[in-house]
């Protein structure tokens, strides 16, 4: 008889005599295992990607912090706004610098921070200003709503250095904005004697023109002038009547007042001119044919009578020196010397003698300068 055989659902094969079950054949285990292993490093490469992309984020969060901080730094800091201010009077832009924010007073402000009220802007434009070098912020630290900001610098041979306060006026976007809070502007008080006229660093001035009086200014009285602090101001006179060497000032502190006093000398064509005129009054006086010549320094007191008119001559004229008079000159007292002769009859017995003799005599005097620029000179006995 034949054998029957049983396959199975599962693939087995079943001997029907024996009963014995048969193994079906399996796949390789090696084949199983190539096929499971790429998940995992797939995985082992996504970490060490999104670690990778970690570390990038954290550079690129740390550089825009860094690049942030140094924007702020540079354009958006109390210090950067104290560095453009200071850069802008360095480049000789006044009314740049004057248009920043809290710079610019009025004269509410200039009386409440105990100024002069009346102080004159003539100075406050760039041929006024002497340049600033080596501008450095070296400190910069809040004092309640107030940031306090120290610089130095240089002004001509000055080593300067001049403290800042600063406040929050509001912000465009993130980036905050500032102003002074207490303007950098100063007033330089000054005193100028035997001249209006004079120069602050090479540009021209006249005190009438910056006085609150005008053309009717007491030269006397000292005048106000406004300045930008920091800045070096050279003062001088050279005029055809009188001179003065530069007088430097240097306005290092916002809101003061500096007191300045500038004391002219006349020039050698000033003296000259007014020996000139002397020598021509004195001369002048010579031809008056009297005793006492009319409004002049010399004359001759006699106890007899004159039989002819006396002559006159100026036998030695002074040397005239001049000083400084307030706002005005005067003639220092010096000597000079006239001649008379003239013949006079006694009035105890008649005779008539001849007086030729040399009579010393003291010059001194006034000289005015008049607005239009004229000199009025009044001659004096020097008493």
């Amino acid at each position: 008889m034949g054998r029957a055989t049983d396959v199975t659902d599962a693939g087995g094969v079943t001997d029907a005599d024996s009963a014995r079950p048969v193994a079906a054949p399996s796949l390789p285990t090696t084949q199983t295992d190539a096929v499971a292993a790429p998940p995992r490093r797939r995985r082992r490469t996504l970490g060490r990607d999104l670690l990778a992309l970690g570390i990038v984020g954290i550079l690129l969060v740390g550089a825009f912090g860094a690049t942030a901080a140094a924007l702020y730094r540079d354009l958006y800091s109390p210090a950067a706004f104290v560095e453009r201010y200071l850069d802008l009077l360095s480049r000789g832009q006044a009314a740049e610098a004057l248009a920043l924010p809290g710079v610019a007073v009025d004269s509410a402000q200039l009386a409440a921070s105990g100024l002069p009220p009346d102080a004159s802007e003539a100075l406050l434009r760039q041929a006024a200003l002497a340049p600033l070098t080596d501008i450095v912020v070296t400190e910069e630290r809040v004092d309640g709503s107030v940031t306090v900001v120290t610089a130095t610098y240089g002004a001509g041979r000055h080593e300067g250095r001049t403290t800042f306060r600063v406040e929050q006026a509001g912000q465009v976007g993130l980036a905050p904005t500032w102003r002074f809070a207490t303007s950098p502007l100063a007033v330089i008080d000054l005193s100028l004697r035997g001249a209006t006229a004079f120069s602050v660093n090479g540009f021209a001035l006249d005190t009438r023109q910056v006085s609150p009086d005008g053309v009717d200014a007491d030269p006397l009285e000292p005048v106000d002038l406004l300045v930008f602090s920091p800045g070096l101001y050279s003062i001088s006179v050279d005029t055809a009547v009188s001179t003065s060497p530069g007088v430097a000032v240097l306005s290092d502190s916002p809101q003061a007042s500096i007191p300045v006093s500038v004391q002219t000398q006349p020039t050698e064509k000033f003296t000259a001119a007014v020996q000139t005129e002397v020598d021509a009054f004195l001369t002048a006086c010579a031809t008056q044919e009297v005793l006492q010549p009319t409004g002049c320094p010399f004359g001759l007191v006699v106890q007899n009578r004159i039989v002819s008119p006396p002559a006159w001559t100026i036998e030695q004229q002074p040397t005239i020196s001049l000083a400084p008079d307030g706002a005005q000159w005067k003639i220092d007292r010096t000597q000079a010397v006239a001649h008379i002769k003239v013949d006079i009859r006694s009035i105890y017995d008649g005779s008539i003698r001849t007086l030729d003799e040399a009579v010393p005599f003291f010059v001194g005097g006034t000289v005015t300068i008049l607005p239009d620029g004229t000199a009025s000179i009044q001659v004096t006995d020097g008493s």
